[in-house]
Order: C-alpha cells, then structure tokens, then sequence
C-alpha cells in the first residue's frame, strides 16, 4: 500500500501527488505538519521515518524513500503504465533537465527552511526575505521560459502534448510563485503550461488549498 507522508504547501509534496494523480495511483495522504506544534517533521516516530525530518515521505510496503526527485523516479519505474518521461533517451534527458532546474536550483532557495533561516539567525526582514525570493524565482524562470522558446518540441505541455515529470515539478513552483505575490507575465509559456495543467484533475485536486489539512 502506497503512502504519501506530507505538507499541503509543500511543493515537492504537491510534485508527488500531481504524478500519484496521473498515474491513477492509490494511496493513503498522511500530513506532517511543518507548523503545527513546532513542526511534526521533528517529532521522534517521523525522524525515525525521515532521518532527514523533510517531506515528502512514501513508503511501498517495506520501501520508504524521502527526496521527491527521487520518489517521482521510483514510480516511474515501478509503476510504468502511465508513463510521466518521453520514449526517446534525448528526449527524457530533455524533460528531466526542466524538472531539475526547478527542483535542484530554484526550490532548495526558497523552501521553508531556507527563509526561515534568512528571517531567525539573519535577521532579515521581510523586504529582504521577499526580495531573496522574487530573485531567485526570477532567475530560474528566466531560464525555463528560455529552454521552452529554444526547444525543437512545441505542444501544450513542457514536452509535447502530454503531461511529464518537468510539469509535474513546475506546476507547484508556479503556485508557490503566485502565492508570494509574483507577477509572471514574463513567462507566457510557463503561464500557458500552468493553465493547460489546471485543466487535469490530477494537477487541481493536488493543489494545497485542496488537500485535507489545508489551513
């Protein structure tokens, strides 16, 4: 039995449950607080879980895998039938690229701990907070706008006219870019794929504010 251990605003919790989505997967969405009660991520049974005290955390019968990145390849592998990457190695390699500039440059500076960090042992205030995020967004967009524009591939997606893993990871970034206040209308591609998305319910029952512990 598939088990999603994770945190309505967490994007790369959002990544794992938009691809569960897609690939018509079941499985139990047990919330790990990263707020409540000084953070449920710190409690001893999760850390006994996730050394590493950070969601997502999926568990496969005697499995349990925490990084999202790796969680999305799992199931790619052991549950193929709803395939999230391209045939062709080029064009895999193509859809991973997207999905790692998001996941391996923009997300980890910007995640909750990072600006947690930047506002408790900094002292930085909330301009500099917000000014550290717009930046750091800015600068991966810019990028990812570039390589959709560049790509040989056009289709209503990041790769053709299905969605894959790069959606998968740059649909939560984009909310969570909304939910600071960021105007994206630099990038009409990303805004094109994100609307394109929205139009799956694998991607709208995955937003936050409609998971059970939303609040």
């Amino acid at each position: 039995m598939l088990a999603l251990y994770g945190y309505f605003r967490s994007s790369a919790a959002f990544r794992v449950r938009i691809a569960l989505a897609l690939k018509g997967l079941d499985y139990g969405n047990i919330s790990v607080h990263l707020v409540r009660d000084g953070g449920e991520h710190k409690m001893p049974d999760y850390l006994a879980m996730n050394p590493q005290g950070r969601v997502p955390t999926l568990t496969d019968n005697d499995l349990t895998l925490g990084q999202s990145p790796a969680i999305l390849e799992y199931l790619e592998e052991v549950y193929p039938a709803v395939p999230l990457l391209p045939a062709s190695a080029q064009d895999r390699a193509y859809v991973r690229q997207l999905a790692m500039l998001i996941a391996c440059d923009v997300h980890p500076l910007n995640n909750l701990s990072v600006l947690k960090y930047l506002r408790q042992e900094l002292n930085a205030d909330e301009d500099s907070v917000s000014a550290w995020y717009h930046h750091w967004i800015d600068t991966g967009f810019e990028a990812f706008e570039e390589i959709l524009v560049r790509a040989a591939s056009k289709g209503t997606y990041c790769f053709g006219d299905t969605p894959t893993l790069a959606d998968v990871t740059l649909i939560p970034q984009v909310w969570n870019a909304r939910r600071f206040g960021m105007n994206l209308d630099a990038y009409p591609n990303i805004c094109r794929i994100e609307e394109a998305c929205y139009k799956l319910p694998a991607f709208t029952d995955a937003r936050p504010e409609n998971q059970p512990d939303a609040g």
